[in-house]
């Protein structure tokens, strides 16, 4: 049984994915529990494209919640 590939999200991508955040936003988010921990690879930190995906699933969601 083999596994779907892990797709790894830079800066670009996560802009691209409609994350508007600056750096320093996502670093505040990261540090309180509020955006997916990246990976680093090398220097550069990396996003597993389905954490960033639940994340953006989990905003819908409680967006949702506070329109009902």
């Amino acid at each position: 049984m083999s596994q779907a590939p892990i797709k790894l999200l830079g800066w670009d991508d996560l802009r691209a994915k409609g994350i508007r955040f600056s750096k320093p936003s996502i670093y505040r988010r990261l540090k309180s529990g509020g955006f997916p921990r990246p990976l680093y690879v090398g220097k550069s930190p990396a996003w597993i494209e389905s954490e960033i995906d639940a994340y953006l699933l989990s905003l819908i969601a409680l967006r949702d919640r506070e329109v009902s």
